[in-house]
């Protein structure tokens, strides 16, 4: 993870749509930067309808909620059609992103060790500071957890 009090890393990726929003685009808001390993998985939908559920709320606190894994902007399509996502996700096939916030780690599954994307969240400030930042969050309780973290 990367550390609290430091500048968060600038990025350009695309979204579900094919449009290009950089970290610098919400200068001036809180930005909930949450990284997850794969559209359509249990878990990863889990969380993604919470934050879906919870954005009205996210919003009127100032957040934006940007969703990055390394599927395809038409994966991130069908993922957002399929469940009504009201916010933005940010596809990284080159996984520049997912390894610059330092969230490609060694994981463990039955037995079996591969590399992927930990489940993880980080707040930044408005002048694009890292302010808080939680590694292998619990899908179900991340939405609310972040909500709060706002307060």
């Amino acid at each position: 993870m990367l550390e609290i009090g430091t500048r968060a890393p600038e990025f350009t990726l695309p979204d579900q749509n094919g449009a290009l929003h950089s970290l610098s685009d919400y200068r001036g808001q809180k930005v909930v930067l949450y990284f997850y390993p794969k559209d359509m998985t249990a878990g990863c939908t889990k969380q993604a309808c919470a934050f879906g559920e919870l954005y009205p709320q996210f919003r009127e606190k100032g957040a934006v909620v940007l969703g990055v894994s390394k599927d395809s902007v038409a994966s991130h399509k069908k993922f957002e059609e399929k469940y009504g996502l009201p916010f933005t996700l940010l596809s990284d096939p080159e996984k520049t992103v997912i390894q610059a916030y330092d969230v490609w780690k060694e994981k463990k599954n039955y037995g079996k060790t591969t590399m992927g994307v930990v489940r993880s969240t980080y707040l930044i400030d408005e002048d694009g500071m890292i302010i808080r930042a939680f590694a292998n969050v619990k899908a179900a309780d991340n939405p609310s957890r972040m909500l709060t973290e706002l307060s």
